[in-house]
């Protein structure tokens, strides 16, 4: 439960970042470039504190699902970006609400995971509060935005799912991978389809600084994924969303972006759905013996 809070704490500070990048619209694969080349490097440093040089014999133990897994991730890293570059932080934020809807979906079909009654029911609702942000973007002519962040849900419930699909998969290889393909997917979209080749200093700090917050919240959620079944622990670490639309709200962090009012009325309803979860399922959940 600590875990998977602290995890989505951590991340909530990324939309404030993003928010203050220079023509982001502009930079958007340059920056992605930056973090996930910070990602992978925190994680590889991680990795030699934890286990030495001995850890390059995990690539050979990642197997389909780490590989599935960092794939996922990379390009939740991507819609998350595209989606806050496109519409309001409130509206991709509250969408990374569904997460759980998706993983628990997945964890069923896939892994027979059991889902219990109230995470069923608190995804349902959050369900409702999404297509109330999405009638609010299609007024406000940004339903792409909102569209890059049902796909960042996506792409990261199979990455939370995929953590408990083989439970030997060595799980901070795999989001390090995720690093590496988010760097080597956005060079290539660098030289295809980008005039600049570089961007300005302020973006590049903004860019370590996000994958710093990343990485560190992946590691937090790589280790308490074994305490909850997907769906549960994905509705835990939605204070990302809570905290990150207040950060970009509250005027302390510089960006001052009032949300409109239906898409308050959908986040307020996914967050409902996240109380009215933490009241239903308050068992602890033993976690495997490694």
């Amino acid at each position: 439960f600590t875990l998977a809070l602290s995890a989505g704490l951590i991340w909530s500070f990324g939309a404030p970042t993003v928010r203050h990048m220079v023509d982001a619209q502009i930079y958007q694969w340059h920056y992605l470039f930056c973090r996930g080349v910070t990602v992978a490097t925190i994680l590889l440093i991680f990795l030699l504190y934890k286990e030495g040089f001995a850890f390059r014999h995990n690539f050979k133990r990642v197997g389909l699902s780490g590989l599935l897994g960092g794939i996922s991730l990379a390009f939740a890293f991507i819609f998350f970006i595209f989606g806050m570059t496109y519409t309001s932080a409130a509206t991709t934020l509250f969408m990374i609400g569904t997460q759980p809807l998706f993983a628990g979906l997945f964890a069923f079909i896939f892994l027979r995971e059991y889902v219990r009654a109230a995470t069923l029911i608190a995804c349902l609702i959050s369900l409702g509060g999404m297509f109330i942000m999405a009638y609010s973007d299609w007024q406000s002519g940004t339903l792409l935005g909102w569209i890059f962040g049902l796909f960042c849900s996506i792409s990261f419930a199979i990455f939370a799912v995929t953590l408990r699909w083989q439970p030997d998969t060595p799980k901070f290889t795999t989001i390090m991978i995720s690093g590496v393909v988010c760097a080597l997917f956005s060079v290539i979209m660098i030289f295809l389809f980008s005039v600049e080749f570089s961007m300005p200093l302020k973006n590049v700090l903004l860019s370590i600084l996000h994958g710093t917050f990343v990485a560190s919240g992946l590691i937090l959620l790589s280790i308490g994924s074994k305490y909850l079944p997907a769906a549960e622990f994905m509705l835990l670490s939605l204070t990302e969303v809570v905290g990150g639309v207040l950060w970009c709200w509250i005027p302390f962090f510089g960006v001052n972006e009032v949300p409109q009012i239906y898409t308050m009325l959908g986040g307020l309803i996914i967050i409902f759905s996240i109380a009215f979860h933490a009241i239903g399922t308050r068992q602890k959940v033993v976690p495997p013996t490694l």
